[in-house]
């Protein structure tokens, strides 16, 4: 089983809607079965899976304190994946949550403000001794500061390739518990997720698909 954290210092960069995208994408290529766990006081990952009418992936509901017994519990169900949603804070506990990650995904905007902020997060991981991903999140196609913002968190680590996009679709399939490839699998946005999965993957297993 492999556990996949989220997390980011900065609020606002679609980490829960990447979150959830990203385990129902793993579920989708056949990389489950998939549970999530929600760290967020705020509970939005918990709300988006109670409006939700599929039967996939799992829930798990938080028990911080004993996170490393409940992961234990995911594995001897046989679990093969586990995707964490974290608060945009950084604190003791989350810490915490990052130390019991395979892989973190540091999701980011392609903004001068965002990129200012992305150090802490970066800094709490690599204090973990925790392998980690930037993800490219509400990137508009074609600007230069998307372009520029890979090349600056390059110098920082590794950065996916499959950039997630701008895009209304994104809000609008979190409403009633979907994702965009729920909504339309042959969009645009769907074929993003389905492309950071795949990166996600290799990241987690070390392995590249061939």
């Amino acid at each position: 089983m492999k556990v996949l954290v989220l997390a980011s210092q900065k609020g606002g960069v679609g980490k829960t809607t990447l979150a959830a995208h990203l385990a129902v994408a793993a579920e989708a290529a056949g990389d489950g079965p998939v549970a999530l766990i929600d760290t967020d006081p705020q509970g939005s990952l918990a709300a988006w899976w109670n409006s939700r009418q599929a039967e996939v992936p799992a829930f798990s509901p938080a028990q911080i304190q004993n996170l490393s017994g409940q992961l234990d519990q995911l594995r001897s169900a046989a679990f093969r994946l586990v995707v964490i949603d974290t608060p945009p804070a950084m604190t003791a506990a989350i810490a915490d949550v990052v130390r019991q990650a395979d892989l973190v995904v540091i999701p980011v905007r392609p903004s001068p403000h965002d990129l200012r902020a992305v150090g802490q997060t970066v800094e709490l991981v690599e204090g973990a001794q925790k392998p980690f991903l930037f993800a490219i999140t509400q990137a508009k196609a074609g600007a230069r500061l998307t372009a520029q913002a890979v090349a600056a968190l390059s110098a920082h680590g590794q950065v996916a390739q499959a950039l997630v996009g701008d895009r209304v679709d994104f809000a609008a399939s979190m409403i009633d518990g979907r994702t965009v490839g729920e909504l339309n699998h042959r969009s645009t946005s769907a074929a993003e997720v389905a492309a950071l999965w795949r990166q996600v993957k290799e990241a987690l297993t070390g392995k590249k698909k061939r």
